[in-house]
């Protein structure tokens, strides 16, 4: 669970970089205001999900594991929410413009493997406290 939580802190600090490798400003410029604002408030929403799911990880694992019906809601909110990242990733976005070059495709499968990592994780701790496994 410590895994998953540093795991999920390391996306948040690596994610900062994505504005500039997808030349957020340039693109968004073309956007409303509006639209460009809730787009940004979004990813800011999504950023913190991550931060907060990674602190809830880090510092407190031991009342994700406790096996309690707050823990295994709390597991499968956060399984849930890594395994739609999966399918994003493959049935959603678009990666035709996606920037070229082994450190994006290493980036990459990096980042699918964590997301991989973190449904297992979180949905073992669930399946763990419904007697599962």
């Amino acid at each position: 669970m410590f895994a998953a939580g540093a795991g999920q802190l390391l996306l948040a600090a690596a994610s900062l970089a994505i504005p500039r490798v997808l030349k957020w400003r340039e693109e968004l410029a073309k956007l409303r205001p509006l639209t460009r604002q809730v787009f940004w408030t979004y990813s800011g929403y999504i950023w913190t999900t991550n931060v907060g799911f990674g602190l809830v990880s880090v510092l407190m694992p031991d009342e994700l594991l406790a096996g309690t019906k707050l823990a295994a809601a709390v597991c499968g909110f956060i399984t849930l929410y890594w395994l739609a990242r999966i399918v994003v990733q493959f049935a959603y976005f678009d990666r035709r413009d996606a920037p070229s070059g082994m450190i994006f495709t290493l980036a990459e499968v990096a980042l699918i493997g964590l997301f991989i990592f973190l449904t297992f994780t979180y949905g073992w701790a669930v399946a763990s406290t419904l007697g599962l496994v």
